[in-house]
């Protein structure tokens, strides 16, 4: 009986450090300077949008339209 928990034990042990082990292996192959260059692009991309979109409705706004018209 002692056996087999100290095997269980040792199984579960080896599939934790396996599975730590990759996801720091994938992590350090996926991030690079690209991923940050393009992070940072698409969020300029995201602010500028959101920008000309609040500019949008402040001219609807100021000329008394609604935005569907």
């Amino acid at each position: 009986m002692t056996v087999v928990v100290v095997f269980i034990v040792v199984l579960v042990v080896l599939l934790v450090a396996a599975f730590v082990f990759v996801g720091w292996r994938d992590r350090e192959r996926l991030s690079s300077a690209d991923d940050s260059a393009a992070a940072r692009d698409a969020s300029a991309m995201r602010e500028q949008s959101a920008a000309e979109r609040h500019a949008v409705q402040g001219e609807v706004w100021r000329r008394g339209q609604t935005p569907n018209s």
